[in-house]
């Protein structure tokens, strides 16, 4: 069993309880270790901390729980970063998914102008956490799961020597969607999905053993006109089948662009909206089972549900624990795993982890109907990775320009001074106009 000290940036988040209820799941897999809450607000950590000590008595695990919220104190020796948090808060997304729909673009948390927005807020806290970690946790590893992970990777690879991994369940999650859409079995359709994180196309796909897009195609002429069919899984299944490659879901803000902008337009909340007026409800949840005896997270009243994370923990786990377990990352293209990308170009694919590191897998190269797009997005993924780090206004709106949401230079320039103006709170002063 792994035994180490791993700090958790965002441990007073609303996800955090649900995150620490997964690693007291996976308890025996770090029995003896030291869990390290740091965040900005003491009475929160405290409320995540209480649960997490009970969860591990009750569970006879030795398991050390200490909160900070002092980041270079809280860092101090540790392993591992497991890195899960939201500079701003929901307040700035609302800002990132509100104030592009006013130009005519779409606002969402990791894609066009707000996932930009978001980066540059990420990766101000990412640089900080490099430069403390360099002074007193030298031998650190970070775990990440902060948005958009893709670019917070490239910041940190591209400016760094600290070994950083990424992770989303994309991968994993996306394949089942097509599958419900062309109302098959999820557990046949084998899909193996690479690409830029939540930009990401199957270069194999396979459907109990056979080519899956013969069937889809045949679904397909099956279900388009059918109105009983939810119109996500419609779209969904409509990409797949048109590109002969299963997508992520966030290609439907491309490829139904006019669609999805006038549905969040007309929308009368935005998702973080949506979530800011649910969080004093997670939080009433968590108070209740910190005073209980015996805390139990209910899936329906815990931020993102009870097992947060998992995937992190799996691959800390197979790390430390030289489990040799196979998962999706993201990691820069190092060796040319994935052709048609940079070696420099963090990138996800799948692969196994172990003791000795991260192993991708060599891939097939992705279709040319897909591989386009794909690339546009990791040229964009570089651009903001270097707007974030340590560059301008004038960084930032070539970034911006260059994402395909984004319709021409003028809207880009206007659209990123709004943004930057209204959370110039979060944002370094070299990035503003």
């Amino acid at each position: 069993m792994a035994r180490i000290k791993l700090a958790y940036l965002g441990g007073g988040s609303s996800r955090a309880p649900g995150t620490m209820a997964s690693f007291m799941h996976h308890g025996e897999e770090f029995d003896g270790s030291e869990f390290v809450l740091i965040d900005l607000d003491p009475d929160r950590l405290e409320v995540v901390k209480t649960i997490t000590e009970k969860m591990a008595r009750n569970a006879g695990l030795d398991i050390t729980v200490t909160t900070a919220t002092d980041q270079r104190e809280g860092l101090r020796d540790v392993d591992a970063v497991l890195s899960s948090f939201r500079p701003g808060g929901f307040e700035a997304r609302a800002l990132d998914e509100r104030i592009p729909l006013k130009h005519g673009v779409i606002g969402q948390e990791t894609q066009g102008p707000g996932g930009m927005m978001m980066s540059l807020r990420s990766v101000r806290i990412m640089r900080q956490l490099c430069e403390n970690l360099a002074q007193v946790a030298p031998r650190a590893r970070i775990f990440n799961y902060t948005n958009p992970v893709n670019i917070v990777s490239q910041a940190v690879a591209d400016n760094t020597d600290i070994p950083i991994v990424s992770f989303c369940e994309g991968p994993i999650c996306f394949p089942p969607v097509v599958a419900r859409a062309a109302g098959l079995d999820p557990d046949k359709l084998k899909a193996n999905l690479v690409g830029v994180n939540h930009n990401c196309w199957s270069n194999e796909a396979t459907y109990d053993g056979e080519d899956v897009f013969p069937i889809l195609r045949e679904r397909w002429k099956a279900v388009k006109d059918d109105p009983t069919v939810d119109l996500h899984l419609k779209r969904v299944l409509h990409l797949a089948v048109t590109m002969e490659s299963i997508p992520s879901d966030y290609f439907l803000y491309y490829y139904f662009r006019e669609e999805r902008l006038r549905e969040l337009q007309l929308s009368p909340m935005t998702r973080s909206e949506t979530i800011l007026s649910e969080l004093p409800g997670y939080w009433d949840h968590y108070h209740e089972q910190a005073a209980s005896d015996a805390p139990e997270l209910d899936p329906s009243r815990s931020r993102g549900g009870i097992h947060e994370l998992e995937l992190a923990i799996d691959a800390i786990s197979a790390f430390y624990n030289d489990t040799g377990a196979r998962l999706p990352f993201n990691i820069p293209n190092t060796g040319l795993f994935l052709p048609g990308f940079d070696e420099s170009t963090v990138v996800e694919v799948w692969g196994t982890v172990d003791a000795k590191g991260f192993h991708p897998e060599q891939q097939r190269p992705l279709p040319n109907s897909v591989l386009g797009i794909t690339q546009a997005l990791a040229q964009y993924q570089i651009l903001a990775a270097r707007a974030a780090w340590d560059g301008t206004r004038a960084d930032a709106v070539r970034a911006m320009a260059a994402n395909p949401l984004v319709p021409s230079l003028t809207v880009a320039e206007a659209l990123y001074d709004e943004m930057a103006v209204a959370q110039r709170q979060w944002l370094p002063e070299r990035l503003l106009p």
